[in-house]
């Protein structure tokens, strides 16, 4: 999965309830659009260009993998959906809410309808000091200067008087309590996609499995007797090292840490790939192994049908993968449930997500951090 984009939206609000349009805008944008990861100050700002009530304003930063254009489109439907209604009049106009892209990535930006950087954001303070609010390691692209410099160069001197401090939506989720959560699943039901997206949302360390260094995967799927037991060897030797190294540095710039991997996967895989001869010595290994392991705090399990995981696996392309077959996939769903079973020292959560696409849509997303919020209460 690539990088989420990281967006930097203004809002301002100068008609009826300003404190309550902020707020709805606020949420709408998180279920919707992005995630909205930070969240600046509230801050009562006067009119640019024309006489008429104060503005409240705030920034935020979300997260999310939509085009610009998309982004575009979204806000200003939520626009809409509060109440403002743009007409033709020329010039600036009160409303009940505002909301302008301000930053896409480091993108400089030039269509009809968008320019980004927002062409007068540098000259305005209800837009610098929200933004520099969010501490953000951000460049203007075009006048190559920070936050703080803009905000001391800027020709606007009017004054931002604070009002509120405001909450990030996902405030409450408390993932920072837990210091490991494992995400698995069968193959293709996006348990890597999850773990990169919390991982970016929630400030954690990321532990991605190395499957596609294993030299022998491939010739598992063209060969699966010949190559089960070095491809499941190599594999338990990696995920030991790997998480044994990457569980063990303390990263001081990171909040907990989120893999896409448990290592009792092994046995699952090795269960269903295995002779049983084979299975009998491979777990011995395998049992000396995961005494020494440490255990996750959450261990989150994405279960999805194999006809959705079979349309998953097409769609994101690997050539070796694209011969699995239905009856295989159902082994592993089945070994993975059945191995949930019977665990009662791991704090297990199962989520359906068969009929769900947290990349594409922002409440499937919200759904799973929910399902995960509750487990944690």
């Amino acid at each position: 999965m690539e990088k989420q984009h990281q967006v930097v939206l203004s809002l301002g609000s100068n008609l009826g309830d300003r404190l309550v349009f902020i707020e709805k805008a606020i949420d709408l944008i998180h279920q919707k659009v992005g995630t909205i990861v930070k969240i600046s100050r509230l801050y009562e700002t006067p009119p640019w260009g024309f006489d008429s009530e104060p503005f409240y304003n705030c920034a935020l930063l979300l997260h999310t993998s939509k085009p610009v254009e998309e982004i575009l489109i979204l806000v200003l439907g939520i626009e809409k959906q509060i109440g403002r209604t743009r007409t033709e009049e020329s010039g600036y106009q009160k409303r009940e809410i505002d909301i302008d892209v301000i930053a896409f990535d480091d993108a400089i930006v030039t269509t009809e309808n968008l320019k980004i950087p927002h062409p007068q954001m540098h000259n305005r303070l209800f837009v610098l000091i929200p933004m520099r609010d969010l501490n953000l390691d951000w460049r203007h692209p075009i006048l190559q200067k920070f936050l703080p410099e803009l905000v001391l160069l800027a020709e606007d001197k009017s004054n931002c008087r604070l009002v509120k401090e405001l909450k990030t939506p996902i405030a409450d989720l408390n993932l920072q309590k837990l210091n490991y959560i494992a995400i698995e699943g069968n193959i293709g039901a996006g348990k890597t996609t999850l773990a990169s997206k919390i991982s970016e949302d929630f400030n954690a360390k990321m532990v991605l499995e190395r499957f596609a260094d294993n030299p022998f995967l491939p010739k598992f799927y063209e060969d699966q007797s010949r190559y089960a037991f070095p491809l499941e060897m190599s594999f338990l030797a990696d995920r030991y090292q790997q998480l044994s190294d990457d569980l063990a540095q303390f990263d001081l710039f990171k909040d907990f840490i989120v893999a896409d991997y448990h290592i009792f996967k092994s046995l699952i895989f090795a269960k269903v790939t295995l002779t049983d001869d084979e299975y009998r010595l491979y777990k011995t290994m395998f049992d000396i192994i995961y005494k020494e392991m440490p255990k996750p705090d959450l261990y989150v399990y994405l279960y999805q049908n194999t006809e959705q995981l079979l349309a998953n696996i097409k769609h994101r392309g690997r050539s070796y993968e694209q011969q699995i077959p239905a009856d295989y996939l159902d082994k592993i769903n089945r070994g993975y449930l059945d191995y949930i079973k019977t665990q009662t020292d791991l704090n297990i959560l199962i989520i359906d997500v068969s009929d769900k696409d947290f990349v594409v849509n922002q409440e499937d997303y919200l759904f799973i951090l929910e399902e995960i919020r509750k487990k944690i209460k």
